[in-house]
């Protein structure tokens, strides 16, 4: 019975395993890589006051022109999602 229970349990999380990974693949897909002089002066304001220092490393956008930001802050990668008026 408790191998059975665990044989469930892993199928289980093998299954929503599988549904993140195609949906987080999903979502990068949509995204188009676009050159940094793109980003509006609104998106690059707010990095600026939220974070210091901040240094755009890439910079993507999809058709509903929300952008997918990768930076670096403080020598620290990071990634941001964010829509043209800066509302992260």
């Amino acid at each position: 019975m408790l191998i059975l229970t665990v044989a469930i349990i892993l199928r289980c999380a093998a299954i929503y395993a599988d549904k993140y990974t195609k949906i987080q693949s999903d979502i990068e897909s949509q995204y188009t890589e676009v050159s940094m002089n793109t980003v509006p002066a609104t998106i690059k304001a707010a990095l600026e006051t939220a974070y210091s220092g901040t240094k755009l490393i890439r910079t993507y956008v999809n058709q509903k022109k929300e952008y997918k930001l990768e930076l670096s802050v403080n020598n620290q990668k990071a990634t941001v999602y964010t829509d043209v008026n800066a509302n992260w």
